[in-house]
């Protein structure tokens, strides 16, 4: 018996005015898989993950969460539930150290309102080193001083600190090396197998054959299929991506 989705959209649409961004789309990642989520530039991905972490709220449609239907307001909202999700652009500060970085903005802190250094640094290498992340000299280093490989580990890092169960990842291997790159994706893998469901967004099909358990194809803002990697093939995908058929032409009234 196939585990339940930990995270499930039925039906989800949004538009922004005449631009029908998304159309009745499902979409759901279930505890331990990775679930790419591909398709060309404009085929919806960014609007669906920003609709399920609530900066843009669906207009139509139902999120379930763990079995319960859930309403996403915002990013806190997403948060609360166990959702983070990490950026192309990282959303890290290259001043501060790695520790600053995984606690921006929910510092501990000591009576007096001093922080909590201690704590904070030890919470941050248990992290690290629970996720195998063994390429840092120190968690003192700012993260100016780090390669892409290792910003990308700290980024990832800091969404599952917080008791998160489902990681989204927008194009996690975008400008980075080979040596980098396999240092993701084998990240990536250890966080599916810790029980988490994780989502990758990514242009790299090689990438995706890699990690990935199952595949969903966006076109034109609806859903045209989801395969398992095991039994499909990079050209599946591709004309999927490219070909794949549609509920509704865009444009076109509902009939």
């Amino acid at each position: 018996m196939a585990p339940s989705p930990i995270l499930e959209c039925r039906g989800v649409s949004k538009s922004f005015g005449a631009v029908q961004a998304l159309y009745r789309v499902d979409f759901d990642v279930v505890p331990g898989e990775v679930m790419a989520l591909v398709g060309d530039n404009g085929a919806g991905k960014s609007t669906l993950i920003k609709g399920i972490a609530g900066i843009y709220p669906f207009n139509e449609g139902e999120t379930y969460f763990e079995g319960k239907r859930v309403h996403i307001h915002g990013p806190r909202d997403a948060a609360m539930l166990g959702i983070e999700i990490v950026y192309q652009d990282l959303a890290l500060a290259d001043n501060l150290d790695v520790v600053a970085n995984m606690f921006l903005g929910r510092e501990r802190k000591k009576v007096g309102w001093r922080l909590d250094e201690a704590s904070m640094e030890k919470a941050a290498i248990e992290t690290l080193h629970s996720l195998s992340v063994m390429t840092l000299r120190t968690v003192r280093q700012t993260v100016a001083e780090l390669s892409g490989g290792q910003r990308q580990s700290i980024a990832v890092a800091k969404a599952v600190m917080w008791n998160s169960k489902v990681v989204i990842l927008d194009e996690p291997t975008a400008a980075l090396g080979v040596a980098q790159t396999r240092q993701v994706l084998d990240l990536v893998r250890r966080l599916a197998d810790k029980g988490l469901g994780v989502v990758v967004i990514s242009h790299n099909l090689h990438d995706i054959f890699e990690v990935a358990n199952r595949i969903t194809v966006l076109r034109l803002g609806q859903r045209v299929n989801v395969f398992e990697t095991r039994l499909t093939t990079q050209q599946e995908v591709v004309h999927a991506i490219t070909a794949g058929k549609l509920l509704k032409v865009p444009g076109m009234a509902d009939a």
